[in-house]
């Protein structure tokens, strides 16, 4: 006697990696995905072409090419996650890409978050790329204002929190009073590439 037959599932379905819905909705739009994902102090964006015999990475770039441009600040921050968005979106243009759909993976969707300040690098870097303008953050979080506000605040009243939170910051030799000026001095240089 037999039992009903069971069907086991596709392993990165099973380890909760890969939501197949969403990415048969990617590839069927026949656009390439803008991918972002992120770390603690990491991003990586990615620009990825659909193929029969596996997907394929047109333009990636991470923290360390911004680093590589100048950018002295927390790449794991709003300003930062921009900034690669940015590069990746202009390295895409430069192979002609002008379109893509967003794949942020499996990570739950909050507005103002690293994951839209990359989406918004990549589009002002010119490519076009479906969303709503409710989900950016605000310009003066891109460019590093609310981190260059705490950072005065405390540099006055607590010294000793100011010098812990920002070591990063003191020891690759930026004030992070100045993170703005410093984000629109690294956001040039890519803009100029």
């Amino acid at each position: 006697m037999r039992g009903k037959t069971y069907i086991v599932a596709h392993r990165r379905r099973r380890e909760g990696k890969t939501d197949y819905k969403q990415r048969l909705r990617f590839l069927r739009s026949g656009k390439p995905r803008f991918v972002v994902r992120k770390s603690v102090n990491n991003m990586t964006c990615q620009i990825v072409e659909y193929s029969r015999d596996g997907d394929k990475t047109i333009v990636s770039v991470n923290s360390k090419d911004i680093e590589k441009l100048g950018w002295k600040g927390n790449a794991g921050n709003l300003p930062g996650a921009y900034l690669v968005g940015l590069l990746c979106g202009s390295r895409a243009n430069k192979k002609k890409i002008k379109d893509a759909v967003l794949d942020s993976g499996l990570y739950i969707s909050t507005p103002g978050s690293r994951i839209y300040s990359a989406l918004k690098g990549a589009i002002d870097s010119g490519l076009q790329i479906p969303h709503s303008e409710e989900i950016l953050p605000k310009e003066e979080r891109v460019k590093g204002e609310h981190i260059a506000a705490l950072a005065k605040k405390l540099k006055s009243e607590n010294p000793g929190e100011y010098k812990k939170r920002f070591s990063v910051y003191l020891k690759n030799k930026v004030s992070p009073e100045n993170l703005p000026k410093h984000f629109e001095e690294v956001r040039k240089k890519i803009l100029k590439k």
